[in-house]
């Protein structure tokens, strides 16, 4: 029975994983920065690697808590994308063990980890269409098999969750704003009206209507209106998720798709898990439950299984790529 140890430390969260060839979790460990990083509105970077620095050897030992590295087939982490100082971090780690115990070092790309740890639901089925939403990402990968990975559409300048939390900021609820403005919206009805955002093919766009919100609060300010939080975050919100939906039906009527599924952060959204369950018609549609949305090492150990079974391994002077693309 083959086993890796996985170490996810691309942003925020500082976590360890094992996972054996069958896919069964033996050990998994997380730890998350959002409480400090809230007190300053979003990730600060240097705090994040330094948090980092004073996790990483308490995530490891309480990973193997109940194992021995001498069972350990291959070691894993996260190589990119993600902030420079956090995945430095990491690899650090990964690779001290990789070299003390003589073990091979697999390299995951952090967006691979997020698709791949579907399969801990069901078998993926390709062509497969993966709708790849966070703080930092909004993509479209198209998969005509395990190997192959095609950037369909990408963000033109946010990423979905980055507009929510710019949206969440200038409505005074704080961060992360993805889960405060999910909330406040289901109490919210339609009221206010939102441009939604005009992009050709399969690509997204969310900066027109982060300041469409702006202008919003601005114009009732200046006719002493009050805003209606509730309203603006429903208003923000079906727009947003509106769009995101749009060009996945988009993508399934112009490719052959036997396979939907969506990853990232973002993917805990329960209004956009209802949309994706009423408009998702003609293929297998997987939403991942909440535990395997938000960054964590088992989705880097089960993408690791793949390079593994390809005898795909880095050195240990590969470098972390803080821009790294899926396609790549």
């Amino acid at each position: 029975m083959r086993r890796i140890l996985a170490i996810e430390s691309s942003c925020d969260e500082t976590a360890c994983s094992i996972v054996n060839e069958k896919l069964e979790i033996e050990s998994s460990v997380v730890t998350s920065q959002i409480d400090v990083h809230s007190r300053f509105g979003g990730v600060i970077p240097e705090v994040a690697s330094r948090m980092h620095v004073e996790q990483i050897s308490v995530m490891v030992k309480a990973g193997l808590k109940d194992h021995d590295l001498k069972d350990i087939d291959a070691i894993a982490y996260t190589i990119g994308p993600g902030l420079i100082g956090s995945l430095h971090v990491g690899a650090a780690a990964a690779k001290s063990l990789a070299f003390f115990y003589d073990k091979p070092l697999i390299g995951v790309h952090h967006l691979k980890g997020h698709i791949f740890v579907n399969e801990l639901i069901e078998p993926l089925t390709y062509p497969l269409l993966a709708l790849v939403v966070s703080g930092g990402h909004t993509e479209l990968v198209y998969m005509r098999d395990e190997d192959s990975f095609e950037i369909l559409g990408t963000t033109l300048d946010d990423a979905v969750g980055e507009a929510y939390d710019k949206v969440a900021r200038l409505m005074g609820l704080g961060y992360p704003g993805g889960p405060k403005i999910d909330n406040l919206a289901k109490e919210g009805k339609k009221h206010y009206e939102l441009p939604s955002p005009k992009v050709a093919g399969y690509n997204f766009s969310f900066s027109g209507l982060k300041n469409a919100c702006l202008q919003l609060k601005d114009r009732l300010n200046r006719r002493d209106e009050n805003l209606i939080g509730a309203d603006l975050a429903y208003a923000f919100q079906e727009v947003a998720l509106g769009h995101l939906l749009d060009k996945t039906l988009k993508v399934m009527q112009d490719y052959p798709v036997n396979h939907v599924l969506i990853a990232g952060g973002v993917a805990c959204n329960s209004r956009l898990r209802e949309l994706m369950g009423e408009k998702i018609k003609g293929a297998k549609l997987t939403l991942p439950p909440l535990k395997y949305c938000t960054d964590n090492a088992t989705m880097i150990a089960v993408a690791a299984f793949k390079e593994l079974n390809h005898q795909r391994f880095v050195s240990l002077d590969a470098a972390s790529k803080p821009s790294f693309g899926i396609d790549e």
